[in-house]
């Protein structure tokens, strides 16, 4: 992994050690295939093996590392069918999400999903994904919050390890970027506006780009993604 701040000494460990593992797998810094070495994971943050143990059990019961005892922990592959799943679980409780939010449009939640739009639009013009990615996740989060189900949204973040890591793969392809920016406008627009049939719709058609491309994307990365 790339260079890293040390942890933070007034925090339990194992939950910082899960947290900068998990975003290094998701972003792909650590991509599909790659070895776990807790010895070297403990030197890295200078802690014992016991918080980098807890740490890769977390991230094994969200499926993003696979532990074979006695040999090797390692980044797991994308599971499409994983991906699936939290596909339709997230689109499920968004689209009643948004619905909620468009009946009742609040001013101060436009003005703040506005603002994360521009910083969005700022990162995929410095072609920043990292930081595109971060506001993304950051829009959504704050729908969940705005309805009072923000701990819904700690659920689906734990289930979506598999279709972020595939969408984080098709980021890159030109135009995606512009893409995601107009969805989250048209769904932001019609929140304020008070049309929730219409936020309904934008959010669907925004949820379903990723895995309509799958088989593209699949062709491009074979050796990350499992049927």
């Amino acid at each position: 992994m790339n260079s890293r701040p040390r942890l933070d000494r007034d925090r339990q460990a194992a939950p910082q050690v899960f947290e900068r593992l998990r975003e290094a797998i998701i972003s792909l810094e650590l991509t599909p295939g790659t070895t776990l070495s807790r010895a070297e994971i403990a030197a890295r943050f200078g802690v014992s093996q016991t918080p980098v143990r807890d740490a890769l059990m977390r991230l094994d019961e969200e499926g993003l590392v696979e532990v074979f005892p006695q040999h090797a922990t390692v980044v797991s592959p994308i599971d499409l069918n994983l991906a699936q799943q939290a596909h339709f679980l997230r689109r499920s409780l968004e689209l009643e999400i948004v619905h909620a939010l468009a009946l009742d449009p609040q001013p101060p939640l436009v003005a703040k999903l506005k603002g994360i739009v521009a910083q969005q639009a700022a990162a995929a013009g410095a072609e920043d994904f990292e930081t595109f990615s971060a506001m993304d996740r950051l829009f959504h989060e704050t729908m969940y919050r705005a309805a009072g189900m923000h701990e819904l949204w700690q659920l689906v973040r734990s289930r979506s390890g598999h279709i972020d890591r595939l969408r984080r793969l098709h980021l890159p392809t030109p135009g995606k970027a512009q893409e995601i920016l107009g969805d989250h406008t048209l769904i932001l627009d019609a929140i304020a506006a008070g049309s929730p049939g219409d936020a309904q719709q934008h959010l669907r058609d925004h949820l379903s780009g990723t895995l309509a491309h799958v088989e593209e994307i699949r062709a491009r990365y074979p050796a990350f993604i499992r049927a």
